[in-house]
């Protein structure tokens, strides 16, 4: 049986899909069948660094008429909830795990720093990632994309909701498109709703591949490290030339 296609990778998980059928808070059946599967490629040898949304507790520009950086200042608080929860169920399954903090908060996490991430991950350690960049303005997407380059990921798994990206919202349209592959212009050009465009430029400018993702299946996370076409991909893959053929 063949290896798993990429040896680093940031997995994005949404809060909104933390939140499983609920649609809010914490779906603890959804953050352990994430953590079953996240120890499984850690246990094919796999480098794994999360970072988790906070939109299953709040989302920034749902507080009308507040500030803007006091409510995305709340929406980084609302990831590091579920670090916490999601590096409580790794650590249950016996996954060593070190959740880091963009905003200090020592008596609860790391501080965000690169070289100690790294070194977490050389030695087979699950670094999550939370209170996004620890500046307002800037979502959890480019979090992943900034993470990403800072410590080398051969991918981003931009796990969602929806099983990959569409046209248009699925949920509201049945005869939504469904893409296989895209290249970055396209995200931009056509405003798909994959991440934001500073994430999507920040992944373009340094050839960092995204794949997208449904989390509906109990077993998707293994299926994109180990190289099967489930979803949408977006760009190059460092290691292996485009996922679905040059001319991307």
């Amino acid at each position: 049986m063949a290896g798993p296609l990429f040896s680093r990778i940031i997995l994005k998980i949404s809060g909104e899909a933390l939140a499983g059928p609920k649609g809010f808070g914490i779906n603890f059946e959804t953050i352990n069948r994430i953590a079953n599967q996240i120890k499984e490629v850690v246990e094919m040898g796999v480098e794994v660094a999360v970072v988790v949304g906070g939109g299953n507790i709040w989302r920034g520009r749902s507080g009308e008429g507040m500030d803007r950086t006091t409510a995305d200042h709340m929406g980084m608080l609302a990831t590091v909830i579920n670090a916490l929860a999601l590096q409580d169920a790794l650590e249950e399954r016996e996954v060593a795990t070190r959740v880091q903090t963009a905003i200090e908060m020592r008596q609860i996490a790391e501080p965000y720093i690169r070289r100690r991430a790294v070194r977490h991950l050389e030695k087979k350690r699950v670094v999550i990632f939370a209170a996004g960049t620890g500046n307002p303005f800037f979502s959890t997407d480019t979090t992943a994309a900034l993470r990403a380059a800072e410590i080398d990921a051969e991918v981003i798994l931009l796990a969602k909701k929806v099983d990959g990206v569409y046209d248009s919202d699925p949920e509201s349209n049945p005869k939504a498109k469904k893409f296989d592959k895209l290249n970055y212009f396209d995200v931009l050009r056509l405003g798909l709703k994959v991440m934001d465009s500073t994430a999507t430029s920040l992944c373009m400018d340094n050839g960092i591949p995204i794949i997208v993702f449904g989390l509906e299946s109990s077993d998707n996370i293994k299926r994109v490290v180990m190289g099967e076409k489930i979803g949408t991909s977006i760009g190059y893959p460092k290691r292996v030339g485009d996922i679905e053929g040059k001319g991307q």
